[in-house]
C-alpha cells in the first residue's frame, strides 16, 4: 500500500512542481540505477525533499528531523517515507536503521547541513553523512538545489511561484574504512564542497 501511495504522491508533486515552479533536473543519469546510494543535497526550503523525490526514478527514503513525526499535518506522510533523526544527538539505532536501508539497496536522501540554510552563510556539513558513507560503503551523489528559497523562504507562510532546479553530480565513493570522528567530518566537508561546486554547473 505504501508503495502505491508513494507513486501517487510522486505524480501529484510532479504536476504541482511543473505548474508552480517549472522545475528542472540536471545530471539525473549520475544516480546509480541499482544498489544502495546516498543523495546529499543542500537545504533551502521545505520544498526540497519532494523536489529530490520527483527528480529521481528510484524511490527515495528520507532522513527527517524527529519533530516532523509529531506534526499533525504531515506526520502520516513523513512516517511513510522517512527515518527520524534527532539533530542534537545521533542515536545508534537511527544510524543502524539508515545503514540497513542502504544495505537493502535503497536510496537515502540526506541534507548534511542538518537544517534549512538561512541566507548565504558558508555551508557546513554535519558528520552524519560521513558516518553513513563510511559504514555503508555506498556511493554518495551530491545534489545542488536552487530556487526553492524564493518559492518558500524560511519563515514564509505562503508559496510563491518561482523557477526551481536540482543538479546531481558524479557519485563519490568512500574507499577508506576509517570510522573516526575526524575522518567522518572530513568526508562530510568533502561532500559539502562537491555540492557547492555544482552551483556553477560543474
Amino acid at each position: 500500500m505504501d508503495k502505491f501511495c508513494y507513486y501517487i504522491f510522486k505524480v501529484i508533486f510532479r504536476i504541482i512542481y511543473k505548474l508552480l515552479f517549472r522545475y528542472q533536473v540536471e545530471g539525473a543519469e549520475n544516480i546509480p540505477g541499482q544498489g544502495g546510494v546516498i543523495i546529499a543535497a543542500n537545504h533551502l526550503s521545505y520544498l526540497d525533499p519532494p523536489l529530490v523525490g520527483i527528480a529521481i526514478k528510484r524511490r527515495a527514503t528520507y532522513m527527517a528531523k524527529s519533530s516532523l513525526f509529531h506534526n499533525p499535518l504531515i506526520s502520516w506522510f513523513v512516517r511513510m517515507f522517512s527515518i527520524p533523526v534527532d539533530r542534537d544527538t545521533a542515536k545508534p539505532s537511527t544510524i543502524k536503521t539508515a545503514v540497513n536501508a542502504l544495505k537493502e539497496q535503497k536510496v537515502l536522501v540526506i541534507f548534511p547541513e542538518g537544517g534549512r540554510r538561512r541566507g548565504n552563510r558558508p555551508a557546513e556539513g554535519r558528520r552524519g553523512v560521513g558516518m553513513l558513507a563510511a559504514l555503508s560503503r555506498v556511493p554518495v551523489v551530491p545534489a545542488y538545489i536552487e530556487g526553492t528559497d524564493r518559492a518558500l523562504p524560511v519563515g514564509a507562510k505562503f508559496i510563491r511561484p518561482a523557477k526551481v532546479k536540482i543538479r546531481f553530480g558524479r557519485p563519490m565513493k568512500i574507499e577508506q574504512a576509517e570510522k573516526t570522528k575526524d575522518f567522518q567530518k572530513r568526508v562530510a566537508q568533502e561532500v559539502m564542497e562537491r555540492i557547492e561546486e555544482l552551483a556553477d554547473g560543474d
